[in-house]
């Protein structure tokens, strides 16, 4: 019987009489039934790996739509946190109207109630004394004489809403009496020429956008409230001529940054309005962090941030032309050509290759993913145990701890590959990690590196924060000017530094500052005078 005939019969509603059938027959029946169950197992294999793949992507849109990524310990930390905050507040009304409630019944018996220490309120803050004096003059039961046998003192914190004052320069004209010459004291520079705004409204516009992500129609809306009315094209004025005054302290931070032997370096989109079209086009802002404070150095952190109208490599070959070192980034292509020669060294980061197996894990409980999970944890465990020590301890350590678990896991991956169907999203996963691995093992032979690039996703928080406000700069020119005024905001708060009281102190000094001593303006080296300096009360 020919193959064909047997097919029709393996297509009939029941199974044909097997005992009529001669050996090639019954082969034929073997290898067809072989060859469909072969076809329907590829079939179910793939629509396996479908499934496991949109999982993995609803997973990543969901936490993209209601939240920035967040590991699951810090979810679990912060709903512990949300739950306490509703327990304490719970407690603190229930005390208020028991409180209350023995006031009117027992007012004689006060309750005596356990709370937390109260730190004292800071030595800097301005007070305002108020002293209440008792209503009697003389004792209220004898008539005699009242002195004073000590005092209570007491503090509360309060709150004095921020208010806007009026700075009047009054220059005297003094006429000679003998020849009529006048004299007048020059008029005091101002940061804008002719500008209505002084240093701290100024500081305080750049901060409010930047950093606390009130784009300038917002604020122009609160300081309406404060019986203050500015346009926004006026905000806008003063926002373009402050980061052109502040341009050239800029480039000194560049220099500065650039002049280390290592960079924590990334990017992120800027949404930026197409002239002509009404539509939006998106654009780049590139970080590079410099930070060898985990290393133990006592240099100054610091980042520069640089604008470009779309994410071309000839970019960042721009920015890192004088630079010579280890660069830390992700696997982005445009880097590639900067490894090429030996001027720049890639150094890859653990945190992208621990959040693809965490994406795993969260979208369908993968065992693998978990595991991998805890081996990578316990890399970044001796991480913690050495950060601020000196780089040869540090490379010492992890030449001894490290790199015998970095290399366990690399044969792990290795073995678990041989098991998993090539296109599977956990097989991409461990690729991705096998071809970035002598990147990714850097670490371990120079203490001065980090073993991820969390120095420049968090220098990228405040932009990605701030594109969900204002959604997108105007123009070009607005992304460079968001890049002048993101570096001196980044770099004040990496030196601990108030950046509104950074930015007022520099915008005072910096119209008569010698352009050859702009140094002097740096975060660091502007510290010292404002940790003096007694900032008036919000």
């Amino acid at each position: 019987m020919r193959v064909h005939g047997i097919l029709r019969l393996m297509l009939a509603a029941t199974l044909p009489d097997l005992s009529k059938l001669d050996r090639e027959a019954l082969q034929a029946l073997l290898l067809a039934e072989h060859q469909e169950r072969m076809a329907t197992h590829e079939q179910l294999q793939r629509r396996e790996i479908e499934i496991e793949h949109l999982k993995l992507l609803l997973s990543q849109l969901r936490r993209m739509q209601f939240g920035p990524k967040s590991e699951k310990l810090e979810r679990q930390i912060e709903q512990l946190e949300l739950r306490l905050e509703d327990l304490q507040q719970a407690q603190a009304a229930e005390q208020m109207t028991d409180s209350v409630e023995r006031a009117s019944t027992e007012p004689s018996r006060p309750r005596v109630k356990a709370k937390p220490a109260r730190r004292p309120l800071p030595e800097h803050l301005p007070r305002q004394t108020q002293t209440h004096v008792p209503q009697h003059s003389v004792c209220p039961d004898c008539g005699g004489e009242l002195r004073k046998l000590g005092e209570d003192v007491s503090e509360m914190l309060e709150y004095v809403r921020a208010c806007f004052q009026v700075i009047r320069h009054v220059r005297p004209k003094l006429s000679c009496q003998h020849c009529e010459r006048i004299v007048q004291a020059a008029a005091p520079s101002r940061p804008i020429a002719r500008g209505l705004a002084g240093p701290g409204l100024l500081a305080h516009v750049l901060v409010s956008k930047y950093a606390d992500h009130l784009p300038l129609y917002r604020q122009c809306e609160i300081y309406e409230r404060h019986g203050i009315e500015l346009e926004r094209s006026t905000l806008a004025d003063w926002v373009g001529g402050t980061s052109a005054l502040l341009e050239p302290l800029v480039e000194a931070l560049r220099r500065y940054v650039m002049a280390a032997g290592k960079l924590h370096a990334d990017d992120t989109r800027v949404p930026v309005l197409a002239p002509g079209t009404g539509k939006t086009k998106t654009g780049r802002l590139w970080t590079y962090v410099r930070d060898d404070r985990p290393a133990g150095d006592t240099a100054a952190p610091a980042v520069w941030f640089a604008y470009s109208p779309d994410r071309g490599g000839e970019h960042p070959e721009k920015h890192l032309k004088t630079f010579r070192g280890a660069l830390q980034a992700d696997a982005y292509a445009g880097f590639n050509q900067l490894y090429k020669d030996d001027r720049i060294q890639e150094v890859a980061c653990w945190a992208h290759v621990r959040r693809k197996f965490y994406d795993l894990e969260q979208a369908h409980a993968s065992p693998l993913a978990r595991e991998s999970l805890e081996r990578i944890a316990a890399l970044y465990a001796i991480e913690d145990e050495i950060r601020g020590r000196p780089p040869d301890e540090r490379q010492q350590v992890r030449q001894t701890r490290a790199r015998p678990l970095l290399q366990s896991l690399h044969d792990w991956f290795e073995v678990s590959l041989t098991k998993l169907s090539r296109k599977s999203d956990t097989t991409a996963a461990i690729r991705y990690a096998l071809t970035l691995w002598p990147a990714l093992t850097r670490h371990c032979d120079d203490g001065r590196l980090e073993v991820d690039n969390n120095a420049a996703e968090r220098a990228l928080r405040a932009v990605t924060l701030g594109r969900k406000n204002y959604l997108f700069a105007g123009s070009d020119a607005g992304g460079e000017r968001a890049a002048v005024i993101y570096s001196l905001i980044g770099t004040a708060k990496l030196n601990d530094l108030d950046p509104e009281a950074y930015l007022r102190e520099v915008l005072t000094r910096i119209a008569d500052h010698p352009i050859n001593r702009i140094e002097e303006l740096l975060p660091w080296n502007i510290a010292a005078t404002l940790a003096h300096a007694v900032q008036p009360a919000a």
